[in-house]
C-alpha cells in the first residue's frame, strides 16, 4: 500500500484511464506490521468475501498463518486493486476466539464436546422429527459466504434428501429483490451486465446503491473513468449526500418509500420525448403499451409533490438517461430493503429496455449483490430455489433436476413456490418447523423485530444448530454449535455480482477441531444415510473438486451453464464469466445479446409475479402473455408506503451499511483498523433539522419506532430533511462498557416485499429525543465512511479531479 493510509483513504490514489480506455493495473498489498514480501512462505490464490465486488487477490502465508493479503494484478474484476475490507479483513481468521470445538447444551448452558456426540445429537433430532412430522419439522437457513460446493451439497441435502421446502439464505435480506427483478423482466436470473461495462458506458445510474461503500474497488473504477478522458455523466439516487451523491451529475433524494412514484417518473420524460428505441420495442420485448399508459400521468410534477424533491432535477435526469448512448444501470439496497422494491427495480430495468441498451459494451443493468456468494445460493438453491435456475412449477424441470440426483420427481418438493425465511421463522413460532439449521448468520441480530425474534429462536421446542466461526449472537442460542473453516482454510468456488467465478484454494489449516461446511454437511448426509433411488449415496463427492464437477452436470444446458470450467482452468490467471460451455469456452461478458433471451414458456426459470400481490402466474398465462420468450415491461402503480410518518413518529427512518463493516460484525468487528474506523453506532440528522431543535454534532440521542428504541451519537449530514438514518451492523456481542448496545434492526417494521420477500429495512416512522449533551464533533467516532462525508469532506470528480478524501484520520500503525 505504500505510505496511502487506506483507511482514510479507501480508495487509494486515482490511476486514471489512458487514452485507449483502458484502466491500468494497481497492485494494493498489505502484510502484517514488520514483514515484506521476501518474509512471505507462499503466496495462494483467492478472492475477497467482505463484499460483492468479487476481488482476485493471494493470500500470504507465514509459518502456516495468515499474514497478508496481495491484489490480483491479472484479474479482470479489480486489476489489482483492494478496498479497505479486502486489505485488512484477513485478520479476523487469526482471532484468538475462534470456535475450534463442537459445543452443545447441558443443562441450560453450552459445554464443550466432540464431533461425534455433536453430530449424534445433530442426526438424531433430525430423524426423530422426519419420523414424527415429516420434512415440513426441518428448516435450513445459510449465508452469503459459503463457497458454490457447499450450498449446492446443502440444497441436495435438503431438497433431494430431507424433501423439505423450508430453505433459504440470509440473500434474503440483500438480494432476494435482484434475483425477482431479474424474473420479471427476463423470466431468469443472471446479471445481465458486466463490470467492464464502466469502460465504455457514457452515463452510469445508480438506484439506491452506495457503491462508493459498499463495493469500494468498483467506486474506484468509475473515479478513475471521472479522473480520464471523456468522463461519464453520473446519476445517483439516494436520500443522502453519499460520495457517489457528490461526484454525481445529477442526485435525487427521494423520501424514502417513494422510489416507484421516482423511476416511472424517469420513464414517462423518455416516453413522452420519444427517447425510446421503437425497433427493439418491437422486436425484443412485451407489455409496452401497458407501460406507456400506467406512466402516462406520472410527470415530475406529480413526481416531485410525491418524493419531496424538484421537478426540474427529476426533468434533467431524464434528460441524461434519455440521451445516453451507452447507459449501465446499477440497483442495490436503497430499492431492495425499501417500499415496493421489486416494483421500482423492475422499472430500472425498463428504461434500459426501452432505450434498448442491453448486450453492448456500456449498456447494461447490474441487479447488484450484496454478499461475495449471493448469486451461487441462488444459483445452487440454497436460498430455496431449483439449482441451475430451473422453474419449480415447470414439472420438465423437476424431472430433469430427479435426473440429474438420480431421485424421484415427488422427492423434489415443488408443490408451491419455496419458503421464505420470514415465514420460516413464523413456522418455528407456532411449532411446525422445529429444527433449524443456521449456517453462516446471524438472525438473532440481522432480522427485522429482533426481540421477536430472539424469543423465537429460544424456543424450548426449537432444536436449533449453528455452524459458524464464532459464537456469534444466534449460536449462543443454540442446541449444538458446529465451529467451522472460513476463507483461506478451505478450497471453492464463489460467483460475483457480475458472473465471474473464482477460485479461492486453502491456504492454511482451520484453528483446532473446525471443519469446512462442505465437510461438515456431507458427514451430515452421511449420518442421515440419505440415498438416491438405487440406493447409493445421495451425496456422492467427498471434497471441494468432486462437488464442483457435480454442480458442472446440474448446471449443464441452464443459464448458469459451468461445464467449461475446471478447477485447473481457474488457477493462475483471471476469474470468468459464467455461462462457460463449449459454446462459449472462455466465459461469456454479456448476456441477452441482439435481444436473445431465456424467458422462453419452457426455458425459463420464473412465470413472473404480481408485483403488487406477489401472486405468482401459471404457465397458461405466462405463455399467452409471452409466447416467444421475449423480456418483460412490466409495469407498476406507485402506493404510499405502510408506515407513514405520524405526529407522534414524524421522522422517517431508513438504515444501511458503513464502508468498514461487514453485516453484524462478526468478522469485521474483530479487525482493529476496521473497528477503529467505525467503532460504535450513530444516527444522521440534517443540519436544517438539528438547527432547528438546537442540537450539536456529538449529542447523544434516542431514536424510537413503535417497536423500540436505539441510542446513538448524532452526526450531522447532508441527509435530506425529516430523513434519520442508522447503520445496521451494532449489536451486542461487543458491548465492553456493559451495556446493551441494541440494533438497528430492532426498529424496523417486519413486512417484506409481495414478490421478492426481501424484509423492509428502509422506511419505517420514527421519533427522535436528546438524551444528553455530546462533547462536539470530536465525541462521534470517526469513520471516513460517515463523519467526513457528512461535514462534506467529499471527492468532487465532475470535472475529473482527484478523488481524495480530505480528512487524514489515525495511520494504521496506530491501530493494531
Amino acid at each position: 500500500m505504500g505510505s496511502v493510509d487506506r483507511i482514510a483513504e479507501p480508495w487509494g490514489t486515482r490511476t486514471p484511464y489512458g487514452s485507449g480506455g483502458e484502466w491500468p493495473v494497481r497492485v494494493d498489498t498489505r502484510l502484517d506490521d514488520g514483514l515484506d514480501e521476501a518474509d512471505v512462505d507462499r503466496w495462494v490464490q483467492s478472492a475477497t468475501i467482505l463484499h460483492s465486488n468479487g476481488d482476485g487477490l493471494d493470500i500470504a502465508v507465514k509459518a502456516g498463518r495468515i499474514v497478508g493479503v496481495r491484489g490480483r494484478a491479472v484479474d479482470r474484476v479489480n486489476h489489482g486493486r483492494l478496498g479497505p475490507k479486502d486489505l485488512f479483513g484477513y485478520q479476523a481468521n487469526n482471532s484468538p476466539d475462534r470456535l475450534t470445538t463442537p459445543l452443545i447444551r447441558r443443562d441450560g448452558e453450552l459445554v464443550e464436546t466432540d464431533w461425534e456426540t455433536a453430530m449424534t445429537a445433530v442426526v438424531g433430532r433430525t430423524k426423530e422429527l422426519l419420523a414424527e412430522r415429516g420434512p415440513s419439522a426441518v428448516g435450513f437457513y445459510t449465508t452469503g459466504q459459503l463457497f458454490l460446493e457447499e450450498y449446492y451439497t446443502l440444497a441436495l441435502i435438503g431438497h433431494g434428501g430431507i424433501g423439505t421446502n423450508h430453505m433459504d439464505g440470509n440473500t434474503r435480506l440483500c438480494t432476494a429483490t435482484a434475483a425477482e427483478a431479474l424474473k420479471e423482466s427476463f423470466a431468469s436470473d443472471g446479471q445481465p451486465g458486466s463490470y467492464t461495462d464502466i469502460d465504455h458506458a457514457d452515463v452510469i445510474a445508480l438506484y439506491g446503491h452506495n457503491m462508493a461503500e459498499t463495493q469500494t474497488v468498483l467506486w474506484a473504477r468509475i473515479l478513475d473513468r471521472l479522473a480520464g478522458p471523456n468522463p461519464p455523466q453520473v446519476i445517483c439516487v439516494d436520500p443522502r449526500r453519499t460520495p457517489v451523491a457528490a461526484a454525481a451529475t445529477v442526485h435525487l433524494a427521494p423520501k424514502p418509500g417513494t422510489n416507484v412514484a421516482l423511476v416511472n417518473a424517469l420513464l414517462h420524460e423518455i416516453i413522452a420525448n420519444d427517447w425510446i428505441d421503437c425497433d427493439y420495442i418491437d422486436q425484443h420485448t412485451v407489455g409496452y403499451d401497458e407501460l406507456e399508459k400506467q406512466v402516462a400521468d406520472c410527470d415530475p410534477d406529480w413526481a416531485a409533490a410525491v418524493c419531496d424533491i424538484p421537478a426540474g432535477d427529476i426533468r434533467d435526469a431524464a434528460r441524461i438517461l434519455g440521451q445516453a448512448e451507452r447507459l449501465l444501470s446499477t440497483v442495490l439496497q436503497g430499492f431492495y430493503q425499501s417500499h415496493q422494491a421489486t416494483a421500482a427495480s423492475v422499472q430500472v430495468n425498463n428504461i434500459n429496455l426501452v432505450r434498448g441498451m442491453l448486450g453492448k459494451p456500456g449498456c447494461g443493468i447490474l441487479q447488484m449483490n450484496g454478499q461475495p456468494t449471493a448469486q451461487n445460493t441462488r444459483e445452487c438453491g440454497a436460498d430455496g430455489d431449483l439449482p441451475g435456475f430451473r422453474n419449480w412449477a415447470n414439472d420438465q424441470h423437476v424431472s430433469d433436476l430427479a435426473k440429474v440426483w438420480n431421485v424421484e420427481p415427488a422427492q423434489i418438493p415443488h408443490y408451491s413456490e419455496p419458503t421464505h425465511l420470514m415465514q420460516m421463522m413464523r413456522y418455528v413460532e407456532d411449532g411446525s418447523i422445529r429444527f433449524l439449521y443456521v449456517s453462516g448468520t446471524n438472525p438473532a441480530v440481522s432480522l427485522p423485530q429482533l426481540a421477536r425474534i430472539r424469543e423465537i429462536l429460544s424456543q424450548e421446542r426449537l432444536f436449533l444448530v449453528v455452524q459458524d466461526i464464532f459464537l456469534s449472537e444466534t449460536a449462543q442460542l443454540a442446541d449444538v454449535v458446529l465451529p467451522a473453516a472460513t476463507w483461506g482454510e478451505k478450497t471453492g468456488t464463489f460467483t460475483n455480482a457480475d458472473r465471474t467465478v473464482h477460485l479461492s484454494e486453502q491456504a492454511v489449516d482451520p484453528p483446532g477441531q473446525a471443519r469446512a461446511d462442505l465437510d461438515i454437511f456431507i458427514d451430515y448426509a452421511r449420518r442421515l444415510g440419505l440415498k438416491d433411488k438405487d440406493g447409493q449415496p445421495l451425496v456422492k463427492w467427498t471434497d471441494a473438486e468432486g462437488a464442483f464437477e457435480g454442480w458442472k452436470r446440474c448446471s449443464a444446458g441452464r443459464p448458469c451453464d459451468y461445464t467449461g470450467l475446471t478447477y485447473e482452468k481457474l488457477r493462475g490467471g483471471s476469474g470468468i464469466q459464467w455461462p462457460c460451455n463449449d459454446e462459449h469456452p472462455d466465459g461469456t461478458e454479456r448476456i441477452y445479446l441482439d435481444g436473445e433471451f431465456w424467458s422462453s414458456p419452457s426455458y425459463c426459470e420464473s412465470y413472473g409475479k404480481d408485483l403488487l400481490t406477489g401472486a405468482p402466474l401459471d404457465p397458461v398465462e405466462y405463455k399467452a402473455m409471452n409466447p416467444s420468450g421475449k423480456a418483460v415491461l412490466k409495469a407498476a402503480e406507485y402506493l404510499p408506503p405502510h408506515e407513514p410518518p405520524t405526529p407522534e413518529y414524524p421522522y422517517l427512518l431508513t438504515t444501511g451499511r458503513t464502508l468498514y463493516h461487514f453485516h453484524t460484525r462478526t468478522k469485521t468487528g474483530r479487525v482493529p483498523q476496521l473497528q477503529s474506523a467505525a467503532p460504535d453506532v450513530w444516527v444522521e440528522m440534517s443540519a436544517v433539522d438539528t438547527e432547528q431543535l438546537g442540537w450539536s454534532e456529538g449529542d447523544v440521542l434516542r431514536v424510537s419506532t413503535p417497536r423500540g428504541s436505539v441510542e446513538a451519537r448524532l452526526r450531522i449530514s447532508s441527509i435530506r430533511p425529516s430523513t434519520l438514518f442508522l447503520p445496521f451492523h451494532y449489536g451486542y456481542w461487543d458491548a465492553s462498557d456493559g451495556r446493551h448496545h441494541r440494533a438497528a434492526n430492532e426498529l424496523t417494521i417486519t413486512d417484506w416485499d409481495p414478490a421478492s420477500k426481501q424484509p423492509l429495512f428502509k422506511s419505517a416512522a420514527a421519533r427522535v429525543e436528546r438524551i444528553s449533551l455530546g462533547d462536539g464533533p470530536s465525541a462521534a467516532p470517526t469513520t471516513t465512511g460517515s463523519k467526513p462525508f457528512a461535514h462534506g469532506l467529499v471527492p468532487d470528480t465532475r470535472g475529473g479531479a482527484q478523488a481524495m478524501v480530505t480528512e487524514q484520520l489515525a495511520g494504521e500503525e496506530s491501530r493494531e
